[in-house]
């Protein structure tokens, strides 16, 4: 039976994350004090003893949610004598996780990771205005329908589908006006369910395109070694293991749809059986159930969930 390791996204960020693990183990520990030591500042203790409010800040989600993959996976591999190169056929992360794949599967060092997606969170929160965007996620429809709705929301501005989360849930994202046109749209077509979400900027849409510059000048500068095993992107849903490609796509990221469902329909395919959810929270594992018929997911972020790890 195949394995896959997926890593979360913004939106699982919880005060308390990784504390336990820190508490009981050294290789966690050691995790958060590079981070801590790459970022100059103790996000560890922010991650650890909030508060929500800064915690929720897309400069400190986006490192600090890495932070709780890695201390997770070298516990994994501490405690339960996981070897991702022998045990493991693939890794993928939603959005920001996808830092967090590379940095497990030895793409890219804890601190370089860290420091990428500080520069990423910056980035993105001030490509656009505060309240200039938004996003909304639809429920209970597909990417075809999703995006005939944005195309009739637009008009002369944007909304772009942002993530193809599956289980019928589609994200779009751009100006805040034609994403509450979107709505409107959706609710008079009959969608299931049509809300804004509480987000600080309208991600993974055309009005990032400062974002992406931002990172591809980041991105330049860091060394990427080809991953101990494919990487399946958020822009392609398909395996990867050229640094320049994962280069390249990692910059495209910022404004492309994150293509988790055809992700994880695609590693199936390729035969994984098991996904295992490596950090804070449990919506990968609640989405990947819902797309990967028979699969089974698990997440794995404290020291009970690593007990119960078993190769």
């Amino acid at each position: 039976m195949a394995r896959a390791l997926i890593f979360p996204g913004q939106g699982s960020q919880a005060v308390g994350m990784g504390k336990a693990l820190a508490e009981a183990y050294p290789q966690a520990r050691a995790v958060f004090d590079e981070v801590d030591a790459a970022l100059g500042e103790r996000l560890s203790a922010l991650m650890f003893e909030g508060p929500a409010d800064e915690l929720t800040l897309t400069a400190n989600a986006q490192p600090a949610l890495m932070a709780a993959s890695l201390a997770a996976l070298r516990v994994l591999e501490a405690e339960r004598g996981l070897d991702l190169a022998r045990d493991v056929a693939c890794v993928a992360g939603h959005s920001l996780g996808e830092y967090a794949a590379l940095a497990a599967a030895g793409s890219l060092s804890v601190t370089d990771a860290a420091r990428l997606l500080r520069i990423r969170g910056e980035a993105m929160q001030r490509a656009v205005a505060p309240g200039a965007g938004a996003m909304a996620a639809l429920i209970g429809t597909d990417p075809e329908t999703a995006s005939s709705i944005a195309a009739e929301a637009a008009g002369d501005e944007a909304c772009d589908v942002a993530n193809d989360n599956g289980g019928g849930q589609v994200v779009l994202s751009g100006h805040r006006a034609a994403v509450e046109r979107a709505v409107a749209v959706a609710q008079a077509r009959g969608i299931k369910r049509a809300v804004l979400l509480n987000v600080s900027a309208p991600f993974h849409c055309r009005l990032m395109a400062p974002a992406a510059e931002a990172m591809r000048a980041a991105l330049a500068e860091v060394a990427l070694a080809a991953p101990k095993v494919p990487l399946y992107a958020n822009v392609t849903a398909a395996p990867e293991s050229d640094p320049d490609a994962i280069r390249r796509n990692l910059v495209a990221q910022v404004t492309g749809t994150v293509r988790w469902r055809e992700s994880v329909a695609a590693m199936a395919e390729s035969g994984v059986t098991q996904f295992h959810e490596v950090g804070s929270g449990k919506v990968l594992s609640g989405l990947v159930k819902r797309i990967a018929a028979g699969a089974t997911a698990s997440a794995i972020g404290t020291p009970d969930d690593v007990a119960a790890f078993s190769l």
